[in-house]
């Protein structure tokens, strides 16, 4: 199953094991069991620390297989083949189970280990799912460090039935102790705040005790992490506190525009951003939503920053990066069925409406990329444009036209997404020509009609655009004396991962030019 180049690397990373692990499979006679099979003998030749046991009357699903040591009966448990996107979630709970140790902060890897009570967490993924892997890798990791937490992560693709019967419509999807936990992607971090309750509080002592920044980035994508970068090697005192490191480029596929990195995957790319900005004397405070700007009350004064909970930092000046978040139809029935039908990211949830009619709103590049790959999985696409014509590359839209399961429906304004009370069941729209109203039976809405500004918190404090953009000069300054503000939630034209990052630059150095003239 592995090819030769793949199975070299996993022998290297195999040889970091210290200590044996038992790979424990409970099997059938179906194919899917055949495959997973032949998956863990494959590994098991490949280190002499590993050894695959059968025990097919264990009352788990089938098929499945527990990473554990000798002698001990708990561990990591996949149901499914983990192949794809978490073959490295794979690959890490091996090392973690056989003794390898995890680049996670020690003082969280604690906080693990301290929980109380009993944890038993449930994940749904998809293999073509680029969110899934941080969730499963983070509650696997959970479960090698407490005794207290277990997890099983499943394949949606191979447990249909259970897909089914839990309404499950979107992925990473996580169950805990059969109760619908969360959906999306998840850090540690978060997940440990979600279940550790006095972590909020801690969490915010520790930031009200900080001493003030000389710069203050807000937001950790492309142009935050760059402002983090220029700021640090000026010397100077600078933080950063993001809602979550790496921002938008975490729910990207492929990135192939950045100029010198020919093609490499959004959350890899974060990755990267967050392990620059560590190469640096930064304060990272990830994990922190910001809820209101306060300028400084007396010219050269310093600016602060308040957050969700209830901490305030403050700074001599603060770049706004925060980003933009995929746009809503606001239409009725879309709230109400969001994650029920409703979703935003085809390359995950996709795979879950297998051989199903599905919708796409958007005619822009998005929309029509989405309905193209949905093409390949789903029963029949039909694609809902607004304007007369599609505004996606006409490569794509030739390409699109060329499906025999799509419909592309122009003029069409949607007006209301229909459902059964617990799922969808079609959409509704107006020709925006005839006036007629159409609906369509589906079983799942993918909307690709934009982007939005993260930028409601700062209504009233600088001046914004009617669409919610933060105004800014060619500098990146804002009207307000010390505040500079960068990337997609900018007037900046062209929302772009390369444009972003230059803007981040661009603030960094006129917030030092500030600096060192007040």
């Amino acid at each position: 199953m592995l090819d030769a180049n793949l199975q070299a690397q996993l022998k290297a990373y195999l040889e970091r094991l210290q200590r044996p692990v038992e790979l424990v499979a409970t099997l059938d006679d179906g194919a899917t069991s055949q495959e997973l099979r032949e998956l863990l003998h494959e590994i098991q030749a490949l280190s002499d620390k590993i050894t695959v046991v059968e025990k097919n009357d264990e009352p788990v699903r089938k098929p499945s297989f527990l990473i554990t040591n000798p002698g001990v009966d708990t561990g990591v448990r996949f149901a499914g083949v983990p192949l794809g996107h978490e073959f490295t979630s794979l690959v890490l709970a091996l090392l973690q189970v056989g003794g390898h140790p995890s680049k996670e902060a020690a003082d969280l890897l604690e906080q693990v280990k301290g929980l109380q009570g009993d944890f038993h967490f449930e994940t749904y993924y998809s293999l073509s799912c680029h969110n899934c892997p941080d969730v499963v890798q983070a509650l696997n990791l959970m479960s090698v460090l407490n005794p207290r937490i277990t997890h099983t992560a499943i394949d949606g693709g191979v447990f249909q039935d259970e897909i089914k019967s839990r309404d499950i419509m979107g992925v990473p999807t996580v169950f805990l102790n059969g109760e619908n936990f969360g959906q999306g992607r998840m850090e540690l971090a978060e997940i440990v705040a979600k279940i550790d309750s006095g972590a909020h509080a801690r969490v915010a002592a520790k930031i009200n005790a900080m001493e003030p920044f000389d710069v203050l980035v807000v937001g950790g994508g492309p142009a935050g992490a760059a402002a983090a970068v220029y700021a640090a090697r000026k010397g100077i005192r600078t933080g950063v506190a993001a809602e979550r490191f790496g921002g938008q480029v975490l729910d990207t596929v492929d990135i192939e525009n950045y100029i010198s990195v020919s093609k490499t995957e959004g959350p890899k790319f974060a990755i990267a951003l967050e392990q620059h900005v560590g190469d640096y004397d930064v304060e990272v405070m990830n994990l922190q939503r910001a809820r209101a700007l306060k300028p400084a009350a007396t010219e050269g004064g310093l600016l602060e920053i308040e957050l969700e909970n209830g901490a305030t930092l403050k700074s001599k000046t603060v770049i706004l990066s925060t980003g933009a978040r995929w746009r809503n139809m606001n239409v009725p029935g879309e709230e109400q069925y969001r994650t029920k039908g409703v979703t935003y990211c085809p390359h995950c949830d996709g795979p879950l409406f297998k051989g199903k009619d599905v919708a796409v709103i958007g005619g822009g590049n998005s929309g029509v990329e989405a309905a193209i790959d949905l093409a390949g999985i789903v029963k029949h696409v039909t694609l809902l444009e607004f304007a007369g014509e599609l505004k996606a590359d006409g490569v794509l839209q030739n390409k699109l036209r060329s499906l025999p399961n799509v419909t592309v429906v122009v003029n069409a304004q949607t007006t209301e997404v229909n459902g059964d009370g617990s799922k969808v069941t079609g959409i509704t729209y107006k020709d925006r020509v005839t006036e007629e109203v159409k609906t369509v039976a589906v079983e799942g809405i993918f909307v690709q009609i934009g982007l939005l500004p993260n930028t409601d918190w700062l209504k009233g404090t600088v001046d914004l655009t009617k669409f919610g953009e933060i105004v800014i000069d060619a500098k990146g300054h804002t009207n307000v004396p010390g505040v500079f503000a960068a990337g997609d939630c900018t007037n900046v034209p062209y929302k772009q991962i390369i444009i972003a990052a230059g803007a981040g630059a661009t603030a960094a150095l006129s917030a030092f030019d500030h600096l060192i003239r007040h």
